[in-house]
């Protein structure tokens, strides 16, 4: 049998991934102009600005607000009748969190930090793709986490189906 949390448990953890999930979402948007700016702006001054707030976003936020998001959807998943691999969106959103959060540690960061290094040192951006890929992308999972999240769609796995049945069988016996 599945632990239940609490309803103030689960009511709590609620609201801490959601607000989490929005932080993650918002960090990403905050990126995405930082990045746009840094590489349409004809300025020096502007792009250096951009790229070195970006860091501050990467290095300092978005992995403490990602392993939030991951904690709280892990506890919500496993201590409700969701369940982390009963209901295929929510096997979905665990991975999409999982890999974006390994994306952000692995590739984001270092591209956003490769950048700060090489406009510091008196050079141009080096590839525009380095501040503008890795929020693109993120943002693009996020959006689709959060429209599953909403529309649950898929139905069971067949781990949740497994389960399903005997629990069917015995409201029948009944």
């Amino acid at each position: 049998m599945n632990p239940k949390l609490s309803r103030p448990a689960r009511r709590t953890a609620l609201v801490v991934h959601v607000i989490a999930s929005a932080s993650w979402l918002g960090l990403t948007l905050g990126l995405l102009a930082l990045g746009t700016t840094a590489a349409t702006t004809g300025s020096a001054v502007t792009v250096e600005a951009s790229v070195r707030a970006m860091r501050l976003f990467a290095d300092w936020l978005l992995l403490p607000v990602a392993l939030l998001t991951l904690l709280t959807g892990l506890v919500l998943s496993l201590g409700t009748a969701w369940g982390l691999a009963r209901h295929r969106w929510v096997y979905t959103k665990f991975w999409l969190t999982l890999a974006t959060t390994t994306a952000t540690v692995f590739a984001l960061r270092p591209g956003v930090n490769a950048a700060v290094a090489a406009v510091a040192a008196g050079g141009p951006l080096p590839d525009a793709g380095d501040v503008l890929f890795g929020p693109v992308v993120s943002l693009s999972a996020y959006v689709f986490m959060t429209v599953i999240s909403v529309l649950k769609p898929w139905g069971l796995t067949r781990r949740g189906r497994r389960l399903r049945a005997p629990a069917r069988r015995t409201l029948q016996d009944a």
